[in-house]
This record gives structure tokens, sequence and C-alpha cells, in this order.
């Protein structure tokens, strides 16, 4: 069934056609009156009339036509103004739940908005709760209402009764057999949306039989507790077991994603990267278990597997497990595979971004990626495929730009294959290929600890660069990107190479938007947060 349109009209004088007479049919006269309109009623002559409904009839507010509905009473029964038409008709022969928003006209796509923001924080297929609830009603209201003494409530009434909270004692048996809708209509109003969403349809039956009606007397009839266990139902609804594979970004808490800040907060087990840096490990409350990746080479993929391990055994113990990756993810994270391996196990992952290096390390040492008339490409390689082998090296492009990840503890080898003539004429299959290899002179730059206090940039040529890191000293981690864009902001004024120490990224903002927090203020943050969440 196709979701339902709700309108806003002015509705003074309207005929508003109602067809149906139970306490849906009340809810809506109700509202057309309270606008202003002239709700009609159709309904057969022995027709079971809602007791609030007749009373409106005896009152002279809602007029009563008794006779089955016709299509013809669309035409005959409206404003002469109209040709008779009627304004509204509303079926109140039951249907499917939905939720209305309005602004009557003055809110442009603001009801919308609104409509798609509350809906958002209901619990996931809350119209299965309302379905439930509906079939308790109408059993309750079947059972009881023959007696004519079943107090109802409408959904639609924005005030209780002042019976609504009435103790119901044992000694009281004309009270006592609106029991059961008492203790429906107190459910929907103060239980939790999410306990209401754990109510199964084997619940409905122990709930009718424990507040049984009173001419079907039962040894629960005169019980004074909930029908339902509470920490049964809050069981059900606790957090699932989850996954989420997110990316920490280059390096600064600054840069970190509000989403995957929140998920450093809440995961009960962190499995983190060799490389993510301390400052973003400092934001890890101290109550939350943490594994960091022992990859070093040769047992790069034992040390995968491990995490993979711990990843796995500590999901299913319920736990929400965050797998924190240096950058981003997908980016050379290996993320689309451990995506795959959790889902394999029955876990979906959520996949948080990060800020990849690959793009924001580049910024920090004052290089654009690309530059009108410079660069024109930007290419994201790796320094060391599968297995610690060495990819093919890109073909040069004057306006290319190249980064690469993962390349500096083999430079001296990439840095050979780039610019060495012999990689021309190399077989493939019985035929040879051939590639435009780089200048030596193209410009180039390694950007280390991109975005930290200690952030550091060699500035070289392929000729030197090699030179330049044996004689610097490594400090990961980096990466190197090459072209013609590494000059196009700063130089090396001549020089073999240029080191520059130390990371300026974020100064001047301070005091604008707090960027830069230290990481002593950051834990005391999480501390303050641990302690108002144990309070």
């Amino acid at each position: 069934m196709p979701p339902l349109l709700l309108t806003a009209h002015d509705c003074v004088g309207h005929i508003h056609l109602i067809v149906g007479s139970n306490s849906i049919a009340n809810a809506r006269c109700v509202k057309s009156i309270e606008v202003g309109a002239k709700p009609i009623i159709v309904a057969p002559p022995r027709a079971e009339i809602h007791y609030a409904l007749m009373d409106q009839i005896e009152g002279g507010h809602v007029k009563w036509i008794k006779k089955k509905f016709e299509d013809d009473d669309l035409t005959n029964l409206g404003r002469d103004e109209v040709e008779n038409v009627v304004d509204a008709v509303f079926v109140t022969m039951g249907g499917k739940e939905s939720l209305g928003i309005t602004t009557s006209g003055k809110g442009c796509k603001l009801a919308t908005r609104i409509r798609r923001e509350v809906a958002a924080l209901l619990p996931q297929n809350f119209g299965s709760v309302v379905e439930r609830l509906g079939t308790i009603r109408r059993r309750i209201w079947e059972e009881d209402h023959r007696s004519q003494t079943l107090e109802d409530e409408d959904d639609d009434l924005p005030a209780q009764k002042p019976s609504f909270n009435q103790l119901i004692t044992e000694s009281d048996h004309s009270v006592a057999k609106t029991r059961r809708i008492r203790w429906l209509s107190q459910i929907c109003e103060y239980w939790p949306l999410r306990r209401l969403a754990s109510i199964t349809d084997s619940d409905i039956d122990t709930i009718l039989q424990a507040y049984s009606s009173p001419s079907q007397p039962s040894a629960t009839t005169q019980t004074t507790t909930s029908p339902l266990d509470f920490s049964s139902l809050d069981l059900r609804v606790r957090p699932v077991p989850r996954i989420i594979l997110a990316g920490s970004g280059p390096g600064s808490p600054s840069l970190l994603t509000l989403a995957t800040h929140r998920a450093i907060q809440t995961a009960t087990v962190i499995l983190a990267d060799k490389l993510v840096p301390s400052p973003i490990l400092d934001l890890i409350p101290r109550r939350t278990p943490i594994h960091i990746a022992r990859k070093f080479p040769g047992n790069a993929e034992a040390a995968q597997q491990e995490l993979l391990s711990l990843g796995l055994e500590a999901l299913q113990k319920g736990e929400t497990v965050l797998r924190l990756k240096q950058g981003d993810p997908y980016i050379y994270g290996r993320g689309s595979e451990e995506y795959t391996w959790f889902k394999e196990k029955g876990f979906k992952p959520i996949v948080l971004p990060g800020i990849t290096s690959a793009l924001s390390a580049p910024m920090f040492a004052g290089v654009p990626c690309t530059s009108r008339g410079v660069s024109d490409q930007v290419l994201i390689c790796t320094g060391t495929g599968r297995k610690g082998k060495a990819p093919e090296p890109p073909a040069y492009g004057e306006g290319k730009t190249v980064v690469f990840l993962m390349a500096l503890h083999r430079i001296g080898e990439l840095a050979e294959s780039l610019i060495a003539s012999t990689a021309d004429g190399e077989e493939n299959g019985g035929e040879k290929r051939t590639r435009d290899v780089w200048p030596k002179e193209t410009p180039c730059a390694v950007v280390e600890r991109a975005s930290c206090h200690d952030q550091r940039v060699i500035r070289s040529t392929l000729e030197f660069v090699v030179q330049a890191v044996e004689n610097e000293g490594s400090r990961p981690p980096g990466l190197l990107v090459l072209g013609k864009a590494c000059e196009v902001l700063k130089g090396r004024g001549g020089a073999r190479w240029v080191v520059e120490e130390g990371f300026d990224g974020f100064d001047g903002l301070d005091d604008v938007i707090g960027l830069q927090v230290g990481a002593g203020e950051m834990r005391e943050m999480a501390a303050e947060r641990e302690n108002v969440a144990a309070t």
C-alpha cells in the first residue's frame, strides 16, 4: 500500500463525510468539529456506534445518516456552493498506519523535513508495533465492549481523561472491567518506544490472558503487575553486535569526522592499525580494550588475520567493535577485504570515511594536487603490492601528480623504476610494452606525519630524493608526492633538497573554531564523559 497523503485546508463550513462508526470515526468527527467543519457519518441503522460518537450525535454536533454508504453520497450530501459535492471523505474501516505532519502551507518543505527526522527517531519497523498494539486493542474491544462499559482511549485526543491514572482496586468491580484497556493506554503513554518495539505476537496472548475479561475470570484476573517481564523485553532491545570500519584521517585529532570520534567513544573493543598516531589513540576511553596490529615485515598477513579473529570473537560476544585505520579505510586500507570477510561471517560492517592522507598530506605540505596549467590529473598509487612485491610504476605525464602511499621503505627501488630506461621493452605475454619514464629533474616531496606537530617535509627531485631520505632518516608514516605541482607554491631555491619541520596548518584558527586541542585536554574530556556515563 502506498503512503497516505496529508493535506492542510481551511475547513470552516465544509462538509466532512465519515464512513463508519468506530472509535476512529469518533476521532475524525472531533477533529472536524475543532476546525469548524460539519461532520456527517454514514452507517447502517443497526451499526454499533462508538459511545463517545453517540454523545456527539445526541448533542447535535454530528449528523448520522442511517444507511449503508453509496457512491451517490459523495455528490448529494455536500454544500450547495460546490454543487452538493462533499468537501472531504474519511473511511474509518481500517488501513495502514502512517505518520503525517503539516505546517498548513506555511513551511514550504519544512513539514517533509520534520516528518523525515521524526521518523528517523523511531525504532526500526515501528509500523509492526502499531499493528500489534492495534490487535490487542481490537481484541479487548471485542471481548469487553459488548457490555458497553469499556472506557476507550482515542489516539488523537491531546490529553488523558481524569481516570487515566486512577488506581483500580480488587473490590472495584465496575472499574475492573476496563483494566486491560487502561493498561494498554498506559504502556502506550509511558513505555519507552524501544520497549514497545520489542513486543512480539506471542506477547499479545500473554497480555490478554493476564488481564482477562471480568466475564471470563481466571487465576490471574486480579494481578497488579505487568503481564510482561520488563527485563526480558529490555534484553530484546539491547544493542546488537556491530563492526565499524573507520578512518582516523592523516593524524591530527582535529581532522577526525564526528562519526568516527563518536565511534571511538562508544566502541567496546578497538582494533587499531599500527600507524594510527598516538594523539588519536589518546582519545580512546581508559575503560575500552584496545589491540594494536603487530604488523612488521614478514608478519603482515598473520597480524591481519589476528585482528580479524579478535574482531569476530568480540562480535560473537555482543561487542561493538571499532576497526580503526589511518586515513580512509577504502584507500589502501584493506577496507573492502575486511568488509567482505565480516559480512560472510554474518556481521555487516558500518563504514565511516576518513580524510585520506593521499590528498590532505600534500595540502599540508603546500602541494596542490591539481593546479591550472600545471596539473590536471591525480593518481594515487601504492609502493608495496601484495605479498611485498613492487607494483608496476606509472607512466610519466607532464600534467600528472602521483601520490605514492606505503613507499618510503623502498623509495630507492621505486625511484629507480620510475627513471630507468631499462623498464622499456619489457615483455608481457609475448608482447613488447613501453612506457614513458619520468625525468630525473621531476620535483617531488616526501611528507611524513602530516598534520601532527612533528610533521616533516623533504622537497627534492627524483634524482636526489633517495639520498635526501637516507641522510635525513625516516619518520613514518609518510608518502611521496611526484610531479610539477610540488613546486607551484614552494620551491627549493636551487638546493638538492630542503627540509621543513613542524606543522602550522591550524595557526590562527584555535580561537575561532577550537582546533588542535591538546592530547591532555582530550583525555580530560574523555574522562569527564566517562564520569557522566558512570553517574
